[in-house]
């Protein structure tokens, strides 16, 4: 444990250096506002595990290794994380007087693109914090979990107001698990940042959106606010497939250099995941609202593809009255970007991963939709082979779908699927695709929850109201 004297002397880590830099968040967060006012760099970096593509094994995974050792946060950082110091950077990514709105909750793409729809703000209500975990094995979980409940003591010690997930992900995160520990942030309640800018930033009668990921995973319990999960629902995988009896993760296991891997489990209790977020963020919404004369709406998905379907439709409502919509983007992760894609007169499908699963409901959507004339794919390289992973016929035969042009994106395809590549490029891509005009004006967020709430198939994968 860090002594008083070594805390006085260490410094407060900034929020830009605590927030992973390879979380998804971080990556949307980045893209939910204009380009024009976007600042940092984290559009333009490359994913850990899209780099040293030029070594070979064993060279790769120790390279990997030490970039992932310098980048995490410093061990004797951990006392000084600040949590609201990490609300109000995440505020000051959203610059101007005041907005119409603002969208809160999970990290999800289409969860932005209503924002940008509405030209309201977007707002996390979880961070990832990555940190050392010297010593560390890919398959040891359990070890994994020990080291990761000290440092979320040391975590929540300092900010009593916050929860920690920590997930240990072979499939998405691959190597990089036994190098580093990664340790999920969630508000218990609204961070002072995020209550000003809800009661002085947002106009009269304006509105706020909590989107919230209701999706159960098993997790171990461990001390009051910590808690620990092998694997993620954005992977494609069940927890049931993270076993040694399964053929395909042996092999996962084999190919990221885990030596040993003991099961879970089977009988561990469900918790939300970890992008859901912390459940008493909502009544505090609507109190809020209640108290400045804002209106707060909720969407929960047990689907995320079913909101992505939602906000994609919406969309194509609104293009079609400017004479767009005629040219759907599939991007998947962080291949989206909300903006250029609105000054581009594009319809977007965001899908959470490149899974097979997340693949077969994007070919549904456009089965069920009126044809598009132009489809562009745009599938992110997740850095780690696995076997429910959507292979490039699959993603290809998304593209086919258009009636004239389909297209998956030839840079993306050329590193698909062990090299990640920017998020910055997907910006690219809109950026040169046909322009509207000018860009559209702001949906009314009464408009946009009425769309959604009319696309729901059912209380059983999305609740809107």
């Amino acid at each position: 444990m860090t002594s008083n004297f070594d805390l006085a002397r260490t410094p407060v880590p900034r929020a830009g250096r605590v927030v992973c830099p390879d979380s998804l968040g971080r990556a949307l967060l980045a893209m939910a506002v204009p380009p024009v006012q976007r600042r940092g760099d984290v559009l333009s970096r490359v994913l850990l595990l899209g780099r040293r593509g030029d070594l070979l094994e064993p060279q790769r995974p120790a390279a990997l290794a030490a970039d992932a050792l310098e980048e995490a946060v410093p061990l004797d950082h951990l006392d000084r994380i600040d949590a609201e110091a990490v609300a109000r950077w995440m505020v000051g990514h959203h610059p101007g007087s005041t907005w119409p709105a603002v969208v809160l909750g999970s990290p999800h793409g289409a969860a932005v693109q209503l924002a940008a729809a509405c030209g309201a703000a977007w707002l996390p209500t979880t961070f990832t914090v990555t940190a050392p975990w010297p010593g560390g094995a890919t398959g040891d979980w359990a070890a994994a979990m020990a080291w990761g409940t000290r440092l979320a003591r040391r975590i929540m010690a300092a900010n009593p107001g916050v929860t920690v997930r920590q997930v240990h992900d072979p499939v998405l995160r691959g190597p990089l698990c036994g190098t580093t520990v990664s340790l999920h942030v969630s508000w218990r309640s609204l961070p002072e940042a995020y209550r000003a800018f809800l009661r002085s930033r947002v106009v009269p009668g304006g509105a706020s959106v909590l989107v919230r990921d209701l999706r159960t995973w098993p997790a171990l319990s461990g001390p009051p606010g910590y808690s620990f999960q092998i694997g993620t629902p954005t992977s494609g995988w069940s927890p049931a497939e993270h076993s040694r009896d399964n053929e395909a993760f042996r092999r996962l296991l084999r190919a990221i250099g885990a030596r040993e891997w003991t099961d879970p489990r089977a009988d561990l209790l469900e918790h939300y995941a970890e992008t859901s977020g912390e459940p008493g963020l909502e009544p505090q919404l609507r109190q809020l609202a209640g108290e400045s004369g804002s209106t707060a709406h909720r969407v929960l998905y047990t689907d995320p593809q079913a909101l992505s379907a939602a906000v994609a439709d919406l969309y194509r409502s609104r293009q079609a009255k400017s004479h767009g919509g005629s040219h759907a983007v599939v991007g998947t992760g962080r291949m989206t970007d909300p903006w250029q894609v609105l000054d581009a007169g594009l319809v977007p499908y965001w899908c959470e991963s490149s899974s097979r699963a997340a693949a077969l409901a994007a070919e549904l959507w456009l089965a069920g939709s009126r044809p598009f004339d132009r489809i562009s794919v745009l599938p992110e390289p997740p850095g780690t082979p696995h076997e429910h992973l959507a292979s490039l016929t699959h993603w290809r035969s998304v593209a086919a779908f258009a009636r004239r042009t389909g297209l998956v994106d030839r840079l993306v395809a050329g590193r698909y699927p062990t090299l990640p590549i920017a998020a910055g490029h997907a910006s690219h891509f809109f950026r040169h695709a046909e322009a509207n005009p000018r860009r559209p004006e702001p949906i009314p967020v009464a408009d946009a929850v009425r769309h959604l709430a009319a696309s729901t198939t059912g209380p059983d994968s999305m609740i809107v109201s």
